[in-house]
């Protein structure tokens, strides 16, 4: 977000990293006209002058923001108009105002209400996708089921299992759609440029094309990112026990202290790297903040396998064997669902932000009983 500052990144850190994750007490810090809200049950109802960073089980936004939102949540509602741009994903993400930059929104069932009005393009994907508010730009949305029906002003890219069109649909430029079933389109709907049914891979925009092509190179990597899981457990079985314990306990909270670091260790190395004398840390910092990101994307995978083996046996769940390839799976599911147009590039980042998050979370209560 454009306004943030190293003032606010500190408070942050201090938020997040310092509350109790077992306290359900709602944390508020604010900082040159920008807002940072995270606890259990989250309602901002008063204007935001700039940005609005906010995350909790449940998210309202009901009064203006002046600037960026970025929500995170189980439940996450937005219906005070925003001045700038909208990022937000969670189990159930529901927009319902103006907003003036671009939108992207991920998560379980994702809805553009009928009050919002988005004059930038929207990016959204989620199991059940639903617009009936008007976009002036374009359109990209993927999900098992996708229902327009709000005028779009652009081209609309769209693939999930099933693809509707309802009667106030009003589609300026054409619509790409891929599918697995035939395009449902109300006699009313219409479609300036034409439909144009297409394959996944020729039906996406270049940049999106490469993105999610798999290759040879791609298979070598997740077969190394299961392999490096398996490793991590059978190596280190009670750090790993540890960490996905504290994720399961709080994921949301560990999802949060996640963007705290993922913000904070770049700013905090180019201020060692400032200073004459700190420069030999800035640099260690450097170099080892792409293999903390690894561990994060690695310890989130561990912490699925764990959750599921749990569910099957418990007493399985506390084999190392056991879970050492529950957390190999749980990397390929992860790989899997990165390969989703939109929505995997969100389920990568929630996987980094969720690992590093239980890592300090658990390095903080090993150094409290230390």
């Amino acid at each position: 977000m454009r306004n943030l500052i190293f003032l606010w990144l500190l408070c942050l850190a201090r938020a997040a990293v310092g509350a109790d994750p077992s306290s359900s007490d709602r944390v508020d810090r604010e900082a040159g006209g920008d807002r940072f809200s995270a606890g259990g049950s989250v309602s901002v109802s008063e204007p935001v002058a700039a940005d609005l960073l906010v995350a909790g089980g449940s998210v309202d936004v009901d009064a203006k923001v002046g600037g960026d939102v970025l929500a995170v949540g189980g439940n996450v509602r937005i219906k005070g108009d925003v001045d700038s741009g909208v990022v937000a994903g969670g189990g159930q993400v529901l927009l319902d105002a103006r907003v003036k930059r671009s939108v992207r929104m991920a998560g379980g069932q994702v809805e553009v209400g009928s009050r919002a009005q988005l004059s930038g393009n929207l990016s959204i994907a989620g199991g059940h996708v639903r617009i009936e508010g008007p976009v002036f730009g374009s359109v990209q949305a993927a999900g098992a089921s996708i229902v327009i029906d709000a005028p779009v002003g652009g081209d609309v890219w769209a693939t999930g299992a099933r693809i509707a069109l309802g009667p106030n649909a009003r589609i300026g430029g054409r619509l790409h759609y891929a599918s697995e079933s035939e395009l449902k389109q109300d006699p009313k709907a219409i479609v300036k440029g034409g439909a144009e049914r297409v394959d996944l891979e020729a039906g996406w925009p270049q940049g999106q094309k490469e993105a999610h092509a798999s290759g040879s190179a791609g298979g070598v990597w997740i077969a190394g990112l299961m392999v490096l899981a398996a490793v991590f457990v059978a190596v280190a079985p009670s750090f790993t026990a540890r960490v996905s314990g504290a994720l399961m306990e709080r994921p949301w909270f560990a999802l949060l202290v996640g963007f705290v670091v993922l913000v904070c260790v770049p700013v905090a190395a180019i201020v060692l790297l400032v200073s004459l004398i700190g420069i030999p840390l800035g640099l260690l910092v450097l170099l080892a903040y792409p293999a903390l990101l690894l561990l994060g994307y690695e310890m989130t995978a561990i912490g699925i396998g764990d959750l599921l083996t749990q569910r099957l046996s418990a007493a399985r769940a506390q084999s190392t064997a056991w879970r050492a390839g529950a957390a190999a799976a749980a990397v390929l599911l992860v790989a899997l669902l990165a390969q989703v147009p939109i929505l995997g590039g969100v389920v990568t980042f929630l996987a980094l932000l969720a690992g590093l998050g239980a890592i300090v979370l658990q390095w903080r209560r090993a150094a409290a009983t230390a």
